[in-house]
């Protein structure tokens, strides 16, 4: 063949010879082509799954990280794989890790224990002496009793991922449930402990979040669920939220259901059985919103559900009940909050019992036939005794400026215990005796630093709308302020929650290497009252950025820091906070530690529990939410070209609650736009969720990263 073919090129004319290359490159030409039709056509395809394009409103928003909300991408495994190569060689190679992580774990051993409740003359509480992973269960005879051991979560799981997030005990002390959390995921399950014998019955209870317990006697509990992964659409999982009741020793394929909202699918209920177990009430809660609707059903007479309040109007938290008479912390018309009462033979009048004062009543207890009521005074906490009509008996004195994380107490009691912290004071449990009127210690974490050598004071500065905006700040009383110390400022600023005083090992470890610390009340918060809250939600949450920016920029103008040395730390919403406050001030920074953020405003209610936040931030469907939120969405605002400030991005693969695409968007939208430097790293968690029951070991490992980049690059010359 190939002698036939030289024979006919020698003797052929021009056209032969043409036709002959024609034939045999034939082949090889068609095939070229297809290859690279093929190639460009998957090239395309991948260019359209890595970005889409949508129109909002008329305008249009070019996602070109969309890809990284799919954490199964094949792109985004091997992206992921880059970035942790990155984050651990840049942790590796610093010299003071390890020093640093045995200095928190010194710090953190140090015993904490939840709020004891009482049943039956027996105290549960849980408690970590800061050596495990996770708090133990133990239940106590007496107050002098010896502690045992109920439950320890350490042994359901050698990594230490699997946490107690919730308990409760019934009446007559025959059981106890418990409520269990794996990796940080918000889903949880319930189990039964026969309490005489320890046995862990086979109750189990299945897709629940954001539940309560509720026994009836020793017979059975409410609680609340969500539909069986699998059997409603994907974006309904966190939707459709049913009250049911569970009889010990059954099934839960057997369990009664008591209430369901089928036509307003996004409403979820909290059920809590009155002390005297007369009523069934029903906490109505629509997402983070904070005014909520309340109902009730007459247990004995099995009487019909009751939308006693269900205009959603204002926040009504239950105190309790004095037979039909309820009581409300209620901030209808009084944005500091007042306690109301509603009769209900009579439930259209409303009954003021405590009014509303100066400072803002956070949260009220019925015990002791009285009203034992938590205060915020300029941010921090006070606690006031009332009797049964509302009128003032006297103030219970605390240690000193500080928060008091929680009380708990029984209207039939004679005790009242209630937790205190502050910056430079260990969480501890006080015991206040009303026969004897004093405060004892039932439990406390003895400080393992020189408690007299640093010192909080409260500042108040103006924002840039001349609000006026408190801010802590705890350093060492001997600080000099040359406008060169370290300095940590975080916030929060979101969903009514206070950022108060509160202990950290972590901080204590910066204050000891001379750094200073320092909290911002910021609008969005409710330190100073629903008014406060709303200042900084929807269309005016950039208040809560400006804010924060004044804060930083009063520390430099007064001296404690630079932005060279000042860092910024904040999670979840916190993580939004630092995020913007970085895409607009990328000059005013040193280093920013943006933990489990919300990054993207546009589509953040399309994943897990995110419509939930709707009422806090607003609906991008809608044309005049967007305009505000795309004007300030982090991922939105980052310009190619800036030389934005050394960033530490922290997140976990588990994170149901925020899920970890908005940071790792972040990440990479940041590192693309990058002039300079300065280093945008990611640090991802392996087996975590959002940080709720977190092991203590992988705590102290991300507080170790996050000193250590603090450390890092606020030193840099």
């Amino acid at each position: 063949m190939l002698e036939e073919l030289k024979e006919a090129w020698q003797r052929g004319s021009n056209f032969t010879k043409f036709m002959i290359i024609f034939w045999v490159a034939a082949p090889f030409v068609i095939g070229l082509y297809y290859w690279i039709k093929e190639t460009v056509q998957k090239f395309v395809a991948d260019k359209k799954e890595e970005k889409a394009v949508e129109n909002y409103h008329g305008t249009m928003v070019v996602d070109q990280y969309r890809y990284l909300e799919n954490p199964h991408n094949e792109k985004t495994v091997k992206w992921l794989e880059r970035q942790k190569r990155k984050t651990s060689k840049y942790f590796n190679k610093n010299p003071y890790r390890k020093e640093i992580e045995n200095k928190l774990k010194e710090l953190w051993k140090i015993n904490r224990t939840s709020i004891p409740i009482e049943v039956n003359g027996c105290y549960f509480y849980l408690e970590n002496d800061g050596t495990k992973n996770q708090p133990i269960l133990y239940m106590q005879r007496g107050l002098e009793g010896e502690k045992k051991i109920l439950l320890d979560p350490n042994r359901l799981c050698p990594e230490g991922t699997v946490a107690i997030t919730n308990y409760s005990v019934s009446k007559n002390t025959k059981y106890l449930a418990y409520v269990l959390s794996e990796k940080g995921s918000d889903w949880q399950k319930i189990k039964v402990i026969q309490l005489d014998t320890g046995e862990t019955l086979a109750d189990e209870i299945l897709w629940c979040k954001f539940t309560n317990i509720s026994w009836q006697g020793d017979e059975g509990f409410y609680y609340s669920r969500f539909p069986q992964l699998g059997s409603v659409p994907q974006e309904d999982e966190s939707n459709y939220q049913k009250v049911y009741y569970h009889r010990i020793h059954t099934h839960q394929g057997e369990d009664k259901l008591i209430y369901e909202r089928p036509d307003f699918k996004e409403l979820g209920f909290t059920p809590i059985l009155t002390e005297d177990e007369r009523y069934l009430c029903f906490h109505v809660w629509h997402g983070t919103d904070t005014k909520n609707r309340f109902y009730y059903k007459e247990l004995e007479k099995d009487g019909p559900v009751i939308k006693l309040l269900d205009d959603g109007d204002a926040s009504y938290h239950f105190i309790g009940n004095k037979g039909d008479t309820f009581y409300f912390l209620s901030d209808l018309d009084t944005p500091k909050g007042s306690v109301i009462a509603i009769e209900l033979h009579n439930p259209v009048e409303i009954i003021e019992i405590i009014p509303e004062s100066e400072d803002v009543l956070e949260r009220v207890l019925m015990v002791n036939n009285s009203f034992a009521a938590i205060y915020k005074h300029n941010a921090y906490y006070q606690l006031k005794l009332f009797d049964e009509n509302g009128d003032f008996i006297k103030e219970i004195d605390l240690p000193g400026i500080g928060t008091i994380e929680g009380m708990w107490g029984k209207n039939s009691g004679k005790e009242l215990f209630y937790n205190f912290t502050s910056f430079l004071y260990p969480h501890t449990i006080f015991r206040y005796n009303f026969e004897t009127d004093e405060s004892t210690v039932f439990s406390k974490g003895e400080p393992l630093f020189k408690q007299d050598a640093y010192e909080t004071k409260q500042i108040f500065y103006n924002s840039q709308d001349g609000t006026k905006v408190s801010m802590f700040i705890t350093h060492k009383k001997d600080l000099q302020l040359t406008g060169d110390n370290i300095t940590l400022l975080y916030g929060y600023g979101g969903f009514g929650i206070s950022v108060t005083p509160t202990f950290s090992p972590t901080v204590i470890t910066l204050l000891e290497k001379g750094g200073v610390y320092a909290v911002a009340n910021l609008r969005g918060g409710s330190e100073y009252g629903e008014d406060w809250h709303r200042g900084g939600m929807l269309e005016n949450k950039q208040n809560v950025f400006d804010d924060f920016i004044a804060a930083a920029q009063w520390l430099i103008d007064n001296n404690y820091t630079n932005s060279k040395k000042l860092s910024i730390m904040g999670r979840s919403n916190g993580g939004l906070l630092v995020a913007a406050c970085t895409v607009q001030r990328p000059d005013l920074f040193g280093a920013v530690l943006c933990g489990v953020p919300v990054i993207d405003m546009l589509r953040y209610h399309k994943f897990t529990v995110g419509r939930y936040w709707i009422p806090e931030y607003g609906n991008p469907d809608n044309p005049e939410h967007f305009t505000f939120l795309y004007k300030y969405s982090p991922l939105h605002n980052i310009k190619k070209g800036i030389e934005y400030p050394p960033i530490l991005i922290y997140t976990a693969e588990g994170d149901d609650r925020v899920v970890p695409a908005h940071a790792y968007k972040f990440a990479a939208a940041l590192q693309n736009a990058q002039k300079g430097r300065n280093p945008i790293l990611l640090r991802v968690e392996g087996k975590g969720g959002h940080g709720q029951g977190k092991p203590l070991e992988k705590v102290i490992e991300e507080q170790r990263d996050i000193l250590v980049f603090i450390f890092e690059e606020c030193t840099k010359d």
